[in-house]
């Protein structure tokens, strides 16, 4: 009777979680208050822990299977089991945290504690606290110099891109950049740092060895350049201008803009898939652009409103799209989704 009841149970919370996807899936396309339409199909919807509250950035570590979300607003970070999609941890100690990046590599996680005005290092077996380094002004995004062994940290309101050492969480210096710091990104292709400059509306290049500015591209048509992704095996970088709902097209062998793109209000965080060569836009004002690399441009896919979709992150392995909500029915949620030709 037990294992009855039990298979019961079972099947009754597979079926609940049919009709809910079911019924999720029908509200993406037909509803205009979540996405999705014919550009991405819903895979699951996973409750996360904590307040109804904002999200920031994401960092995918896809050797270990995991995926490390800022919970800004909880001051939280959150670790979750892509492979068994189920929360780990709920990180305590990171004050307004903004941006994540895992290093598999040397088996550390680095946040951004805005709030603490630091950078902290925890460790990716323990999750633990190892270090911390400041005063950062505004600590936002984040990038990882391999060669180096030096973490970048865009100092949004202080103008420039701070420099810690991984292994000690020691602040070496801090660049100035002649404009606000956007996101800041690692290219393998030139070695470089690539930050992008609001105000001034430029990608910098830095030498992370010699922690020195070495070029500056002018990014004409482009209002506050902020977020970007990189397609290093193609050499294209593509950049989101915040205050006028654009995207560059930018190559990265001769330095120069190639094409400019309208995307959602305010775009923020981007993804890019290099398999599918697929590249997803997400906005504050809640729009997700979906654009499909063509060449050495972009054509748009599709664009879609999902409340609070402002940051994502894109698996390659598998192409699963990870859109953290802050709030769907009063409570946060990980909406997981999926090409819809895949």
């Amino acid at each position: 009777m037990n294992a009855l009841l039990n298979n019961l149970s079972r099947i009754g919370a597979a079926t609940s979680l049919a009709v809910l996807l079911s019924a999720n899936l029908a509200r993406c396309q037909n509803g205009k208050d979540d996405g999705g339409g014919t550009v991405l199909k819903l895979v699951a919807e996973v409750p996360l822990p904590g307040p109804a509250v904002r999200f920031d950035y994401q960092s995918l570590d896809a050797k270990n299977g995991r995926l490390y979300i800022a919970h800004m607003n909880a001051d939280q970070l959150v670790v979750f089991d892509t492979e068994k999609r189920h929360v780990v941890a709920n990180l305590d100690g990171f004050k307004r945290v903004h941006g994540v990046i895992a290093v598999p590599e040397i088996g550390r996680v680095f946040a951004s504690a805005t709030g603490d005005h630091e950078m902290k290092a925890v460790d990716m077996s323990t999750l633990k606290i190892l270090g911390q380094a400041g005063p950062i002004n505004y600590p936002d995004g984040l990038a990882y110099s391999p060669s180096t062994k030096r973490v970048f940290v865009s100092d949004e309101r202080g103008g420039v891109d701070a420099v810690v050492d991984a292994q000690s969480s020691k602040l070496l210096t801090s660049i100035p950049l002649g404009g606000g710091a956007g996101n800041t990104v690692y290219d393998a292709g030139s070695v470089h740092i690539l930050v992008a400059v609001h105000g001034a509306n430029e990608l910098v290049s830095i030498d992370p060895a010699a922690m020195k500015i070495i070029g500056r591209s002018k990014l004409p048509g482009i209002q506050n350049p902020h977020g970007i992704a990189l397609d290093e095996a193609h050499r294209l970088a593509f950049i989101a201008g915040e205050e006028n709902h654009s995207l560059a097209v930018f190559d990265l062998n001769t330095m120069k803009l190639l094409t400019v793109h309208q995307v959602g209000d305010d775009p923020d965080v981007l993804a890019f898939d290099p398999g599918l060569g697929r590249l997803y836009v997400s906005a504050e004002s809640g729009t997700v652009t979906v654009l499909q690399e063509s060449g050495r441009d972009v054509k748009t896919l599709g664009q879609f409103h999902m409340p609070h979709a402002h940051t994502v992150s894109v698996d390659p392995r598998n192409h699963l799209v990870y859109f953290p909500l802050e709030n769907v029915n009063g409570k946060p949620v990980l909406r997981i989704m999926k090409a819809a030709d895949q």
